[in-house]
Protein backbone atom coordinates (compact mmCIF):
# COMPACT_ATOMS: atom_id res chain seq x y z
CA UNK A 1 0.00 0.00 0.00
CA UNK A 2 1.02 3.50 -0.79
CA UNK A 3 0.10 7.05 -0.76
CA UNK A 4 0.90 9.90 -2.79
CA UNK A 5 3.81 11.27 -0.63
CA UNK A 6 5.68 8.50 -2.03
CA UNK A 7 4.83 6.23 1.70
CA UNK A 8 4.38 2.97 2.01
CA UNK A 9 2.24 0.64 4.62
CA UNK A 10 3.57 -2.12 5.38
CA UNK A 11 2.54 -5.00 7.57
CA UNK A 12 4.81 -4.44 10.95
CA UNK A 13 4.38 -7.32 13.51
CA UNK A 14 3.32 -6.06 16.77
CA UNK A 15 3.65 -8.70 19.45
CA UNK A 16 1.90 -6.32 22.00
CA UNK A 17 -0.87 -5.98 19.86
CA UNK A 18 -1.15 -9.58 18.56
CA UNK A 19 -1.24 -10.65 22.11
CA UNK A 20 -3.64 -8.00 22.97
CA UNK A 21 -6.15 -9.24 20.09
CA UNK A 22 -5.57 -12.84 20.78
CA UNK A 23 -7.02 -12.82 24.30
CA UNK A 24 -9.93 -10.54 23.86
CA UNK A 25 -11.02 -11.52 20.17
CA UNK A 26 -11.91 -14.98 20.96
CA UNK A 27 -13.46 -13.67 24.47
CA UNK A 28 -15.70 -11.96 22.71
CA UNK A 29 -17.10 -14.18 20.07
CA UNK A 30 -17.67 -16.67 23.03
CA UNK A 31 -19.51 -14.29 24.78
CA UNK A 32 -21.75 -13.78 21.42
CA UNK A 33 -22.22 -17.50 21.57
CA UNK A 34 -23.38 -17.93 24.82
CA UNK A 35 -25.75 -15.47 24.28
CA UNK A 36 -27.15 -17.22 21.36
CA UNK A 37 -27.36 -20.54 22.88
CA UNK A 38 -28.92 -18.15 26.25
CA UNK A 39 -31.50 -17.23 23.41
CA UNK A 40 -32.04 -20.64 22.02
CA UNK A 41 -33.09 -22.01 25.81
CA UNK A 42 -34.89 -19.28 26.84
CA UNK A 43 -37.14 -19.72 23.53
CA UNK A 44 -37.43 -23.63 24.21
CA UNK A 45 -38.63 -22.60 27.92
CA UNK A 46 -40.51 -20.12 26.86
CA UNK A 47 -42.57 -22.52 24.29
CA UNK A 48 -43.26 -25.21 27.09
CA UNK A 49 -44.49 -23.20 29.23
CA UNK A 50 -46.96 -21.55 26.77
CA UNK A 51 -47.96 -25.51 25.77
CA UNK A 52 -48.52 -26.00 29.61
CA UNK A 53 -50.64 -23.08 30.21
CA UNK A 54 -52.83 -24.55 28.05
CA UNK A 55 -52.81 -28.02 28.84
CA UNK A 56 -52.59 -27.58 32.95
CA UNK A 57 -55.41 -26.54 34.89
CA UNK A 58 -54.40 -24.05 37.75
CA UNK A 59 -54.53 -26.81 40.68
CA UNK A 60 -51.84 -28.95 38.55
CA UNK A 61 -50.06 -25.63 37.93
CA UNK A 62 -50.06 -24.69 41.50
CA UNK A 63 -48.85 -28.33 42.44
CA UNK A 64 -46.04 -28.25 39.74
CA UNK A 65 -44.48 -24.60 40.10
CA UNK A 66 -45.10 -20.62 39.60
CA UNK A 67 -41.73 -19.57 38.66
CA UNK A 68 -42.01 -16.09 37.91
CA UNK A 69 -42.87 -15.49 34.45
CA UNK A 70 -44.51 -18.57 33.48
CA UNK A 71 -48.18 -17.96 31.59
CA UNK A 72 -50.97 -18.93 33.28
CA UNK A 73 -55.12 -19.14 31.95
CA UNK A 74 -57.57 -18.69 34.60
CA UNK A 75 -61.33 -19.16 34.85
CA UNK A 76 -63.22 -17.93 37.96
CA UNK A 77 -64.40 -14.42 39.72
CA UNK A 78 -62.92 -11.77 41.19
CA UNK A 79 -63.07 -11.30 45.58
CA UNK A 80 -64.45 -8.35 47.67
CA UNK A 81 -60.49 -7.81 49.06
CA UNK A 82 -57.89 -5.48 47.58
CA UNK A 83 -54.65 -4.39 48.70
CA UNK A 84 -53.18 -0.80 47.23
CA UNK A 85 -49.44 -0.57 46.50
CA UNK A 86 -48.34 2.28 47.06
CA UNK A 87 -45.75 4.61 45.52
CA UNK A 88 -46.16 3.66 41.90
CA UNK A 89 -45.63 6.41 39.51
CA UNK A 90 -46.49 5.98 35.60
CA UNK A 91 -45.16 8.71 33.79
CA UNK A 92 -44.35 11.07 36.82
CA UNK A 93 -48.33 10.55 38.61
CA UNK A 94 -48.07 9.06 41.85
CA UNK A 95 -50.79 6.07 42.05
CA UNK A 96 -51.40 2.86 43.35
CA UNK A 97 -51.19 -0.95 41.72
CA UNK A 98 -54.50 -2.92 42.38
CA UNK A 99 -54.47 -6.45 43.87
CA UNK A 100 -57.40 -7.94 43.98
CA UNK A 101 -58.17 -11.59 44.84
CA UNK A 102 -59.93 -13.78 42.63
CA UNK A 103 -61.52 -17.30 43.13
CA UNK A 104 -60.80 -19.59 40.35
CA UNK A 105 -63.60 -22.46 39.82
CA UNK A 106 -60.74 -24.97 40.51
CA UNK A 107 -58.07 -24.59 43.17
CA UNK A 108 -56.86 -21.97 45.11
CA UNK A 109 -57.68 -18.64 45.28
CA UNK A 110 -55.18 -16.05 43.63
CA UNK A 111 -54.29 -12.65 44.18
CA UNK A 112 -54.29 -10.68 41.13
CA UNK A 113 -52.32 -7.81 40.37
CA UNK A 114 -54.64 -5.11 37.71
CA UNK A 115 -52.60 -2.29 37.20
CA UNK A 116 -51.96 1.03 38.14
CA UNK A 117 -54.70 3.87 39.09
CA UNK A 118 -53.92 7.28 39.94
CA UNK A 119 -53.85 8.31 43.00
CA UNK A 120 -56.47 11.36 44.12
CA UNK A 121 -55.23 14.29 45.24
CA UNK A 122 -55.19 13.90 48.99
CA UNK A 123 -53.71 11.19 50.81
CA UNK A 124 -56.60 11.17 52.98
CA UNK A 125 -58.47 9.66 50.18
CA UNK A 126 -58.37 6.43 48.30
CA UNK A 127 -59.23 5.61 44.35
CA UNK A 128 -62.76 3.86 44.42
CA UNK A 129 -61.24 0.21 43.39
CA UNK A 130 -64.36 -2.15 41.95
CA UNK A 131 -64.26 -5.61 40.03
CA UNK A 132 -66.63 -7.04 37.77
CA UNK A 133 -69.30 -9.56 38.74
CA UNK A 134 -68.83 -12.49 37.39
CA UNK A 135 -67.40 -15.31 35.55
CA UNK A 136 -64.61 -14.49 33.34
CA UNK A 137 -61.49 -16.12 32.07
CA UNK A 138 -57.76 -14.15 32.56
CA UNK A 139 -54.73 -14.12 31.15
CA UNK A 140 -51.32 -13.56 32.82
CA UNK A 141 -47.81 -14.40 34.44
CA UNK A 142 -46.85 -15.53 37.42
CA UNK A 143 -44.91 -12.72 39.99
CA UNK A 144 -43.65 -12.50 42.75
CA UNK A 145 -45.06 -11.32 45.83
CA UNK A 146 -44.14 -7.31 46.28
CA UNK A 147 -41.66 -7.00 49.05
CA UNK A 148 -39.46 -3.97 48.84
CA UNK A 149 -35.30 -4.19 48.92
CA UNK A 150 -35.39 -2.78 52.48
CA UNK A 151 -37.61 -3.38 55.47
CA UNK A 152 -40.80 -0.81 55.66
CA UNK A 153 -43.07 -0.34 58.63
CA UNK A 154 -46.54 -1.87 57.59
CA UNK A 155 -49.51 0.13 58.61
CA UNK A 156 -51.51 -2.09 61.14
CA UNK A 157 -54.14 -4.12 59.43
CA UNK A 158 -57.49 -2.71 59.47
CA UNK A 159 -61.08 -4.01 58.64
CA UNK A 160 -62.12 -2.31 55.83
CA UNK A 161 -61.20 -2.69 51.67
CA UNK A 162 -59.01 -1.52 50.05
CA UNK A 163 -56.10 -1.32 52.03
CA UNK A 164 -53.29 1.23 51.10
CA UNK A 165 -49.95 -0.68 51.55
CA UNK A 166 -46.31 -0.11 50.58
CA UNK A 167 -45.94 -3.92 50.02
CA UNK A 168 -47.22 -6.99 50.25
CA UNK A 169 -45.45 -10.30 51.95
CA UNK A 170 -46.54 -13.50 51.26
CA UNK A 171 -47.02 -13.77 54.78
CA UNK A 172 -49.37 -10.83 55.33
CA UNK A 173 -51.31 -12.06 52.43
CA UNK A 174 -51.92 -15.42 53.69
CA UNK A 175 -53.27 -13.74 57.31
CA UNK A 176 -56.19 -12.48 55.57
CA UNK A 177 -56.50 -15.70 52.46
CA UNK A 178 -54.54 -18.51 54.24
CA UNK A 179 -55.16 -21.03 50.95
CA UNK A 180 -52.75 -18.49 48.71
CA UNK A 181 -50.42 -19.84 47.07
CA UNK A 182 -46.83 -18.82 46.15
CA UNK A 183 -47.45 -16.70 43.56
CA UNK A 184 -49.71 -13.48 42.27
CA UNK A 185 -50.81 -13.04 38.62
CA UNK A 186 -49.89 -10.19 36.78
CA UNK A 187 -52.76 -9.21 33.84
CA UNK A 188 -51.33 -9.56 30.56
CA UNK A 189 -52.62 -6.19 29.25
CA UNK A 190 -54.98 -3.49 29.57
CA UNK A 191 -57.78 -5.60 27.61
CA UNK A 192 -57.89 -8.66 30.39
CA UNK A 193 -61.13 -8.46 32.22
CA UNK A 194 -61.11 -6.39 35.37
CA UNK A 195 -57.64 -4.42 34.07
CA UNK A 196 -56.52 -0.58 34.88
CA UNK A 197 -53.06 0.31 33.53
CA UNK A 198 -51.47 -2.95 32.75
CA UNK A 199 -48.11 -1.80 30.74
CA UNK A 200 -45.79 -2.87 32.93
CA UNK A 201 -42.35 -4.47 31.42
CA UNK A 202 -42.07 -8.01 31.89
CA UNK A 203 -40.52 -10.13 34.65
CA UNK A 204 -38.76 -12.61 32.06
CA UNK A 205 -35.88 -11.66 29.93
CA UNK A 206 -37.08 -13.01 26.17
CA UNK A 207 -35.25 -14.44 23.75
CA UNK A 208 -35.01 -10.65 21.55
CA UNK A 209 -32.97 -9.58 25.02
CA UNK A 210 -30.38 -12.64 23.79
CA UNK A 211 -29.75 -11.74 20.55
CA UNK A 212 -29.22 -8.55 21.14
CA UNK A 213 -26.86 -8.58 23.46
CA UNK A 214 -25.20 -11.42 21.06
CA UNK A 215 -24.98 -8.64 18.67
CA UNK A 216 -23.47 -6.25 20.64
CA UNK A 217 -20.46 -8.91 21.43
CA UNK A 218 -19.85 -10.03 17.71
CA UNK A 219 -19.71 -6.30 16.64
CA UNK A 220 -17.13 -5.51 19.40
CA UNK A 221 -15.40 -8.49 17.99
CA UNK A 222 -15.34 -7.12 14.12
CA UNK A 223 -14.94 -3.70 15.49
CA UNK A 224 -11.59 -5.29 17.39
CA UNK A 225 -10.03 -7.11 14.23
CA UNK A 226 -10.51 -4.08 12.00
CA UNK A 227 -9.10 -2.16 14.15
CA UNK A 228 -5.83 -4.56 14.61
CA UNK A 229 -5.65 -5.10 10.82
CA UNK A 230 -5.27 -1.34 10.39
CA UNK A 231 -2.79 -0.51 13.28
CA UNK A 232 -0.73 -3.54 11.98
CA UNK A 233 0.08 -1.33 8.47
CA UNK A 234 2.99 1.65 9.61
CA UNK A 235 4.24 3.94 7.17
CA UNK A 236 7.53 3.32 6.08
CA UNK A 237 9.51 5.53 3.58
CA UNK A 238 13.05 6.69 3.03
CA UNK A 239 13.12 8.30 6.29
CA UNK A 240 11.65 5.51 8.52
CA UNK A 241 12.25 2.39 6.59
CA UNK A 242 14.14 1.01 10.11
CA UNK A 243 11.75 2.84 12.47
CA UNK A 244 8.95 0.01 13.77
CA UNK A 245 6.70 2.82 15.88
Amino acid sequence: MSDSQGKYRRWQFDWRLLVFSGVFLPLLVSLGVWQLNRAAEKQVMLDQWQQEAEKLAWPEMVADDLTSGRPVTLTGLYGSRSWLLDNRTRDGVPGYEVLTEFRPLEGPPVLINRGWVQAPRTRDELPEIDAPEGIFTLEGRISDYPVPPVLVDQPAATSQWPQRVQSLPEEAARAEIPELPDGIVRLSGDQQPGAYRADWEPDLMGPQTHYGYATQWFALAVALTILTVVASYRKTGANNDNDNG
